[in-house]
Order: structure tokens, then C-alpha cells, then sequence
């Protein structure tokens, strides 16, 4: 087990809160035109891929969230065909899209092209191919700005974003404003899913701020939570839409069985137990009342993803 400074990666959860990684190898270190990207490989964790610093992914628990931001909202719409995504640079909630046999069309648009090229060449095994398959458009430019120019209509948008740091890529798509626009962009049906930071009681403002800003838009909020140990703890997310809930357990399984899904975490059972958020974070979640607009932007310091 390594004991020099230089062989652990500090994981800053908060401005009082640090996770230490013993770090095995420094598989790749480089800088594109918006981040720092690394991928490490961890004792705990395996291969992890870095953004300014923050772990994104891990080999040992991607697939906890991935499925939970994906499976939650496209098992919810009865025949998803038209998909956006923004973010996701590893190609692993694309992949988790594609495995829905509805889709026809996956829209993906990261503004970053240095991540995924990096990602396809040393975390191939988390996209699977997704980059390739005929009905994936991949777009490099901003998301915001492609749905505010667009026409057409998704059955379900997913946020998949790097937290929203100050003058990094992504904070002005967690405003009110955007969501507004995502609103728009939505079927009567559609639904959206929103990964919205860290889920313990000792760092809530991310994930109160974007459930607020959410209901200030949305008829239907509803948040929930799963265990991604590599980020520290419980992780946030929300979904939205115009009037669809969730169906049941039973229902649950039974789309996930005839799309032919072979998930590895989600499922009615663990449905159940995502939304079931616990009474303090609930109460902390409707006590909060900040909303995210552009004018009033929400930067985080130093949270795990």
C-alpha cells in the first residue's frame, strides 16, 4: 500500500470532507480545451476517469450510476424512441440508452471532444461500442444552444454533467432557464433525469438547489438517491416531466424484461428503495427554497463528480 503524498489522489467530497485514493497508475494525464482529464487506476476502484481533479466514473461502480440516471426515466415512458443527451463523455449512459430496443434515434452532444476521444482509447469497455451504432448522432458544441435552436421533440432528455463549477462547461445548463427550454424540447410524455449532486446530509446544496429549480418548471419532481461509493456516498438525482410518474415494481420489471434488458443494479425492487429517501433529507429538500437561474448561477466547490 503506497504512503507517499504523490501516490494518493485527494477526492475532495466538500470543503470539509476529503476521500483518499491510493493510486496504482497514472494511465493517462492531459488537458483539453475546457478540463483536466486523468484516468487512474485505484486500489479500491480500479480504472477511475478524473475532471479537473473530481472522479467521474469508476470501473467498480459506473454501472450504479449510469443505471440509475438512465433506467429510472426510460422505463417510466411506455415506448421511448427519440433520446438527448448532454454530457456523458465516457459513452456509458449512452450505452445504457442504446440497450433499449424502442430507440431510434440517441442525440448526444458533449462540448468536449477531447474527453471522449480519450475515453474511447483507455475506457473502451465502458461505451461498448455506443460511438458507432446507427442511431447515435455525436455532436461537439453546447448543449443549451443546440435545444434552444432545435424543433424536434424528445421522449426523454438526460443530464449527464460535470458539477456546476464556476467557468467550467456546464453550469448554465442547471438553470432555470434551460429547463425551461428542456420543457419545450419534451413529448407530452417525455421525461428528464438530472444527476444533481451529492445526497449526505453534510453537502445538500447542489441537490436541494436543483430539485427547487426543477419544481419551479415542472409539475412532477421527484428525487431520489443511490450509493456511488467511489464519489464519497449517496448521489442525487432528479426526475421531471409533465404529468408521468413512475410505474410500479411489477411494471418495472416487466418493461425492463421485454426490452431485454439485462441490468445490473436497477430493477422494481431497487426502484422502491431509490425513491424512499430518507424523512431528514426529504424535509431539507423542501425547507430549501434556492432556485438556479443565469443571473444567479449555482457553483459548487470541490463535490466528487
Amino acid at each position: 500500500m503506497p504512503n507517499e503524498p504523490d501516490k494518493w489522489f485527494f477526492d475532495r467530497i466538500n470543503r470539509n470532507l476529503m476521500q483518499l485514493h491510493a493510486i496504482e497508475e497514472i494511465v493517462y494525464s492531459g488537458t483539453t480545451k475546457f478540463q483536466k482529464i486523468e484516468i487512474i487506476r485505484t486500489g479500491a476502484f480500479g480504472k477511475c476517469l478524473v475532471l479537473d481533479s473530481k472522479i467521474q466514473s469508476s470501473d467498480f461502480d459506473e454501472f450504479v450510476y449510469h443505471e440509475s440516471l438512465v433506467h429510472p426515466t426510460l422505463l417510466s415512458h411506455p415506448n421511448p424512441e427519440r433520446v438527448f443527451i448532454a454530457g456523458g463523455g465516457e459513452g456509458a449512459s449512452l450505452r445504457e440508452i442504446l440497450a433499449h430496443k424502442t430507440i431510434k434515434r440517441a442525440v448526444m452532444i458533449d462540448i468536449d471532444e477531447g474527453v471522449i476521444k480519450v475515453c474511447k482509447e483507455y475506457l473502451p469497455e465502458y461505451s461498448k461500442g455506443a460511438f458507432d451504432d446507427r442511431r447515435t448522432e455525436l455532436r461537439h458544441e453546447d448543449a443549451r444552444a443546440y435545444l434552444e435552436k432545435s424543433k424536434e421533440s424528445f421522449d426523454a432528455i438526460i443530464m449527464d454533467l460535470t458539477e456546476p463549477i464556476e467557468e467550467g462547461p456546464a453550469y448554465l445548463l442547471y438553470t432555470r432557464e434551460f429547463y425551461r427550454t428542456v420543457n419545450e424540447r419534451l413529448t407530452p410524455n417525455g421525461l428528464m433525469a438530472v444527476q444533481a449532486g451529492c445526497a449526505s446530509m453534510v453537502e445538500l446544496l447542489n441537490f436541494s438547489a436543483v430539485y427547487q429549480t426543477l419544481k419551479s418548471v415542472f409539475p412532477v419532481v421527484l428525487p431520489y438517491q443511490a450509493d456511488i461509493p467511489s464519489f464519497g456516498g449517496p448521489w442525487g438525482f432528479c426526475l421531471a416531466s409533465k404529468g408521468v410518474t413512475p410505474p410500479s415494481p411489477e411494471e418495472i420489471d416487466k418493461r425492463t424484461a421485454a426490452r431485454g434488458l439485462a441490468l445490473r443494479h436497477y430493477d422494481g425492487t431497487t426502484h422502491q428503495y431509490m425513491f424512499s429517501i430518507s424523512k431528514p433529507l426529504r424535509q431539507h429538500l423542501e425547507r430549501q427554497t434556492r432556485i438556479i437561474t443565469d443571473k444567479e448561477p449555482l457553483y459548487i466547490y470541490g463535490q466528487g463528480r
